[in-house]
């Protein structure tokens, strides 16, 4: 394998700026197993980040930081004593090691450690054009024309906002077991909001994209096509009809409806909810959870994805990993302490917000596989129900699985046809159950574009989702109208 040149110049940098090296990551790891901790870890953290918010056709704020820091872990079975300092002087962090080391008790003689730098495969987001280097104009130009685009799209469009929000994250961890990686981690958003009004009524929707890239982004994402995309959103809810209340055949659309899958599904398979036997999917590792038409994989290795990642933040590799395979519970996503206990090891999905949090199982970038169905078949085999387009977000129960979520772009299907567009559409059900009634799977796979973050226990880390076009059996539909009364 060969070192990422991003890789060798973190190391590097943190070595150059704050006399971060080898020998000082080895003490440090040695004071924090100095009271008998099984395993120790240091997470170096030096972010740039920049936003800019435009509203009614000005910029209202623009302000860039530095933030960095050190987080200090110490392991002893399934316990946890964690530390962080903003100060990386030596002295500040071997207090912060010596604060983690807590969580023992004895008179760890851990010996010498010794901390080896590793390399990764490959590069999954090299940045041609980093947006640190674009001039603040070339930022407020592209956003002017965002606004531009979505007051020409429609003469009811009355407000536009827009947000670019960039960063560039150096990350770099060192293990007792002797790991030593670094990376450096680009992420771009650029969204754009739209309120239509027409006499009383006042229709918003938000659109954007994004992902671990640089200003070369615009190149195939223009800010006129996504304003274009968020002013119709807005403008096609003012012609919508309720939406219908009832248990109906929904069809989901390639792409952004992965965030159903995310949501009811993938924090289900995160491995600490199953090691503490709080998820429905505990113990039911090679049994079936999904119709048989259901693959499930969280892929850390997608080029340029929002969720991706070189390396976890816990310094192991990425990688895709298999969860469902044909209806058929595969795996879970592992960390280092759920890895330990399943006897498997990481999957590279130890995540964290920032320095000042400890790791834990997240998502990545986790979607369904494409099927065999051409989806507009899919379309015509209902007769009365619900297409999703484009969703808000949601909300699930973890430890049964029951999950609600609000569409922003839905629908009518009826008589095999895509028909009037609906609002206030929620799904409500429950993410096995949903699984088991998936009868049709497209061809026609798609991941969303990057403007999905997650939270988890006060923790938010960027992940991508994807789906192709699938057809479910019955889910809740939560509407004001009643069945009857919506048919033409």
């Amino acid at each position: 394998m060969t070192a990422s040149p991003a890789d060798r110049s973190v190391a590097q940098f943190f070595n150059d700026r704050f006399s971060i090296d080898e020998a000082a990551m080895e003490s440090l790891l040695g004071a924090a197993l100095a009271r008998g901790g099984d395993f120790a870890e240091l997470f170096f953290e030096h972010k740039r980040s920049g936003a800019i918010s435009f509203e009614d056709q000005r910029v209202k704020s623009s302000h860039a930081a530095l933030s960095q820091g050190v987080g200090v872990r110490v392991v002893r079975g399934d316990a946890i004593g964690y530390a962080f300092t903003e100060d990386l002087s030596l002295d500040a962090m071997r207090r912060a090691a010596a604060a983690a080391a807590q969580i023992s008790d004895g008179d760890g003689s851990p010996g010498p450690v010794d901390v080896t730098a590793r390399d990764y495969e490959a590069d999954r987001y090299a940045v041609p054009a980093p947006t640190g280097a674009a001039p603040l104009a070339d930022k407020v130009d592209l956003i002017r024309r965002a606004d531009e685009a979505a007051r020409r799209y429609h003469p009811s469009i009355a407000r536009v906002d827009v947000s670019f929000v960039d960063e560039e994250k150096r990350v770099m961890v060192a293990t007792s077991d002797g790991a030593l990686v670094s990376d450096l981690q680009p992420l771009l958003r650029f969204n754009v909001g739209c309120l239509s009004e027409v006499e009383e009524s006042r229709r918003t929707a938000r659109w954007g994209g994004g992902g671990r890239l640089g200003m070369e982004y615009f190149e195939t994402h223009t800010p006129a096509a996504l304003a274009e995309e968020a002013a119709r959103q807005a403008v096609l809810q003012q012609d919508a009809r309720d939406a219908p209340a009832g248990s109906f055949p929904v069809v989901l659309a390639a792409g952004d409806s992965g965030i159903l899958l995310h949501e009811a599904v993938g924090h289900g398979l995160e491995a600490d909810f199953n090691r503490k036997k709080t998820s429905n999917y505990t113990d039911r590792v090679g049994k079936p959870v999904a119709s048989e038409l259901v693959t499930v994989i969280d892929d850390a290795t997608v080029q340029n994805s929002r969720g991706s990642i070189n390396v976890d933040d816990e310094g192991a590799p990425a990688r895709r990993n298999l969860l469902i395979e044909d209806g058929v519970l595969a795996g879970y996503m592992q960390d280092r302490i759920s890895g330990r206990h399943y006897a498997v090891g990481s999957s590279g999905n130890g995540r964290r917000q920032s320095f000042r949090h400890y790791p834990m199982p997240r998502m990545t970038n986790t979607y369904m596989t494409p099927g065999e169905s051409d989806p507009e078949d899919l379309v015509r085999r209902v007769d009365f129900g619900v297409y999703c387009k484009a969703f808000s977000g949601g909300q699930v129960n973890i430890s049964n699985g029951d999950f609600v979520f609000s569409v922003t772009e839905g629908y009518l299907i009826e008589g095999g046809r895509i028909t009037a567009p609906i609002r206030d559409v929620n799904l409500i059900g429950n993410g096995p159950d949903v699984l088991s009634k998936v009868s049709g799977v497209g061809h026609d796979f798609a991941l969303s574009d990057g403007r999905w973050t997650c939270g988890k226990d006060g923790q938010s880390v960027p992940v991508g989702v994807g789906i192709p076009t699938v057809l479910i059996d019955a889910v809740t539909v939560g509407g004001t109208q009643v069945h009857g009364g919506m048919r033409a």
